[in-house]
């Protein structure tokens, strides 16, 4: 079985953004050929998994989640997390 392809990018904290919820750049979404939810992975550790649309304004090396769930996660502002399709079992 392939693993869906992944990339470290950076994790921000916005208000805006309801929990459970992300905004990922619509060609990085492509490129890791996600549709719907993302898995997120820091340090191999943390994981959690959140439905995703895309965000022109979002920088193509950032995902944006909500505030309140990502200090909940104990994940910081600007943290650097693994973003890949979730991995079916």
């Amino acid at each position: 079985m392939n693993r869906p392809p992944e990339r470290r990018l950076r994790m921000r904290r916005k208000d805006d953004i309801e929990p459970g919820k992300a905004k990922m750049n619509p060609q990085m979404m492509e490129n890791l050929d996600i549709t719907d939810t993302i898995e997120v992975v820091v340090g191999g550790k943390r994981k959690c998994v959140l439905k995703v649309q895309g965000d022109e304004r979002v920088p193509l090396r950032e995902v944006w989640a909500s505030y309140e769930e990502l200090k909940s996660l104990g994940i910081a502002d600007n943290s650097i997390a693994t973003i890949r399709k979730p991995i079916k079992l």
